[in-house]
């Protein structure tokens, strides 16, 4: 059976979606999270796992960068210290609005094991800057933490 001209412009006319502006570049921010990976300790190797082949950050939009001028999500696991609680304030500060942090693992949710024993930890991220999502474990599973950076996706998306 031979299509006609008519057929194929039928087929490709254009689907037309309206609605507010900010939901639509809040759309676009969800499907493209430019990540800065900040890791501290043994969280960093389920971080680097999940980007790994067989679980694929990639194909979720989440882009790790290595500037925090280019990113809109700050990964944090592992144990944060007072040496390093300045670092991470600045490079906080340094991302451009609207910026997210992931808290990952026992030990930057809440000192872990180390806070107790140690001069150096602090108790918790959230101790030195805001944060929106956090992924327990000690450490946690690559798919706890894609969970983790669903949720953050799903607060960009609805624009929280």
């Amino acid at each position: 059976m031979a299509r006609t001209k008519g057929d194929v412009i039928r087929e490709v006319k254009p689907k037309v979606h309206l609605g507010p502006l900010e939901e639509l570049l809040n759309w676009a921010r969800s499907r493209s999270i430019w990540s800065l990976t900040f890791g501290l300790a043994c969280c960093s190797i389920e971080m680097m796992a999940a980007y790994a082949s067989h679980y694929d950050l990639m194909r979720y939009g989440v882009i790790p960068r290595p500037s925090p001028r280019q990113s809109d999500l700050i990964i944090v696991p592992g144990t944060l210290t007072y040496k390093m609680a300045p670092i991470l304030r600045r490079l906080y500060e340094q991302m451009p609005d609207p910026k997210y942090v992931l808290a990952v693992g026992s030990c930057a949710i809440s000192g872990g094991c180390f806070y107790y024993d140690s001069y150096s930890a602090i108790k918790g991220v959230r101790e030195v800057i805001p944060v929106d999502v956090f992924v327990p474990g000690c450490p946690p599973r690559p798919e706890a933490f894609i969970e983790g950076l669903l949720e953050i996706r799903k607060m960009i998306r609805e624009g929280k």
